[in-house]
This record gives C-alpha cells, sequence and structure tokens, in this order.
C-alpha cells in the first residue's frame, strides 16, 4: 500500500504545481490584455468619421489622432492639454495654392448643451501648399494655439480642424472676435471671406482627464467608475 500512497501523493503534488503553474500564467495574461484594452486607439463613430477627409494631426506620443478618441492611458488626456501646437498636414495641398487653418471646438461647454459654440482653438492664414504639405506652418497666427480642455463632467469634446483655399484675400477678425474666443461665429467669418467648402478635415475627440474610468483622486486608493459615453 505505501508505493500507492505515494503514488497518488506525487499524483496530487503534481496536479496542483500544475494549477498553479496555469493560474499563474492566466493571470498575466488577462493582465496585459487589460492594459492593453486601455491604451486601445478607438476610432471614431461612423457619424462623427464623416468630417475625416485627407487632413492628418500629429502629437506628441500619439501620433496621427485624427479621427480617433485620445486613448485613456498613459496620462495622454491631461497631457494633451499642455502640448505644444501638433503637426497638422495635408498631403494633398496644390504647391502654388495658401491656405487658411481653422480649429474649433462645437461642444463648448459640452455637446448636450453647446452654448458657447464655437470656441476657437487655433486660426492661421497665408499658409504655402508646399508647407503644409510637409506638416509646417509658417503663415499668419491670427488667434494662437490654445490645447484641448475640456471642462470635468461636460463629456466628449469634438477638436475640429479645417483646412480651406486662401485665394488672395487679407483675412482678419473683427476687435470683438479678438476679444474672446468663445461663441465665435465661425459661419458669418467664412461667408465674410467667400470660404466655402473645407479643402481637408479632420477631428478627435477627448473629455477630462478627470472624468476617465481609471482616475483615481489623489490620496485615494480607487475611484467611482462612470458610465461609458455612448
Amino acid at each position: 500500500m505505501a508505493p500507492t500512497l505515494l503514488w497518488v501523493s506525487m499524483d496530487w503534488t503534481m496536479k496542483l504545481a500544475t494549477a498553479a503553474l496555469f493560474l499563474g500564467l492566466t493571470m498575466v495574461v488577462t493582465r496585459d490584455e487589460d492594459e492593453g484594452d486601455m491604451c486601445l486607439y478607438e476610432a471614431l463613430s461612423d457619424t462623427d468619421a464623416v468630417l475625416c477627409k485627407g487632413l492628418e494631426v500629429f502629437y506628441p506620443e500619439l501620433g496621427n489622432i485624427g479621427c480617433m478618441f485620445v486613448p485613456d492611458c498613459n496620462n495622454y488626456r491631461q497631457k494633451i492639454t499642455h502640448w505644444a501646437e501638433p503637426i497638422v498636414k495635408f498631403p494633398r495641398a496644390l504647391e502654388g495654392a495658401t491656405y487658411i487653418l481653422v480649429m474649433v471646438d462645437p461642444d463648448a461647454p459640452s455637446r448636450s448643451s453647446p452654448k458657447a459654440q464655437f470656441w476657437r482653438h487655433w486660426l492661421v492664414t497665408d499658409i504655402k501648399g508646399t508647407d503644409i504639405k510637409k506638416g509646417k506652418l509658417q503663415g499668419q497666427e491670427l488667434s494662437p494655439y490654445q490645447p484641448p480642455s475640456p471642462p470635468a463632467q461636460t463629456g466628449f469634446h469634438r477638436y475640429q480642424f479645417f483646412v480651406y483655399l486662401q485665394e488672395g484675400k487679407n483675412i482678419s477678425l473683427h476687435s470683438k472676435e479678438n476679444k474672446t474666443r468663445a461663441s465665435w461665429k465661425m459661419d458669418k467669418f467664412l461667408n465674410r471671406f467667400h470660404l466655402s467648402e473645407p479643402e481637408a478635415s479632420t477631428q478627435f475627440m477627448t473629455q477630462n482627464y478627470q472624468d476617465s474610468p481609471n482616475y483615481q483622486t489623489p490620496g485615494t486608493g480607487s475611484s467611482e467608475p462612470r458610465d461609458k459615453p455612448k
């Protein structure tokens, strides 16, 4: 009987060791998968993607963020509020043409109640086609770049970029327009200078980093999860 008992003991030892090894591997894979999910680059919905036409917007670490959500990882949603202006590239720009770049937030203060639409984040004129084709914006900056800074608890904001063909006109802002960036009458500006459909456009979306389900308030070990926007 002794040999039989020894065999049973070894058998269970092997089973326990195998189970422990399997459990360890499962936990590693799950953790890696969870971390990968946090850093996924999620594309915009088909409705929002309609605006993505031929324009590329590059931020540090993120790359081309056009037609995407800013990922909820590596503190990107906070970093983007401090980064300098992105590289904007229009590969199909005509070398002999001149362009205007407009960046706006149509969701100020929120998409459900855009009372301050449009918030003017950036306005550059007299951009040579040869420059924007390569991602260089050496034009006249009428409104210096202002990073995306969506207020807390206002949901996701769209940050839209438009490139218009500037046909020899001297583009300027009225004194009233220069007093504030909020509630900019973009349609009136475009009509004033006979700017029709944009030559290229794109947008990305982000929300306040404190609204992230993964955000932890300083001094606490956890944060209450929020519902994912639809």
